[in-house]
């Protein structure tokens, strides 16, 4: 398990291999890669800004880490996040999720995605044609988290 907050982009199939290599025991491995969009809530986006709390964050994302590897059994995951100024089409965002089988990976790679989304100590500002913005969680980003606590 391992996490990583940074402002540099990510090579997502080097990625990949390096949590896969010499690992005969993963049968599955599922990924999700968040990409900053141009158009939020019907403003166009010119950047966006994300901002963390260091040593906080760290420790969020590694609670979320090991709540998934418990309920799932994980042989590993990544999750890379990044901060500063983005533009759209950068990547913001990386889970990697390996198992043995499919289910566990694809059930704990959304688990992780929707607590990173709601819980995770990230800030993000937005710069459209009206000014700056800070967006908030949507209603939807805590619905999918509540199906975790039913299960």
């Amino acid at each position: 398990m391992s996490i990583r907050i940074q402002t540099e982009d990510f090579d997502v199939g080097r990625e990949i291999a390096q949590l896969r290599a010499n690992r005969p025991e993963i049968g599955a491995v599922v990924s999700f890669i968040g990409l900053v969009r141009d158009i939020n809530d019907g403003a166009s986006v010119a950047t966006m800004e994300l901002e963390h709390y260091p040593g906080m964050t760290e420790k969020a994302l590694l609670e979320i880490e090991l709540q998934a590897q418990q309920r799932w059994g994980l042989l590993d995951s990544l999750i890379i996040h990044r901060v500063g100024p983005l533009l759209p089409l950068d990547q913001i965002v990386l889970v990697i999720v390996a198992a043995s089988h499919r289910g566990e990976a694809f059930a704990a790679c959304e688990f992780m995605m929707d607590y990173l989304k709601t819980r995770a100590p990230f800030w993000k500002k937005e710069q459209t044609p009206d000014g700056a913005r800070w967006v908030d969680a949507r209603n939807s980003d805590e619905s999918a988290l509540d199906k975790w606590s039913k299960q």
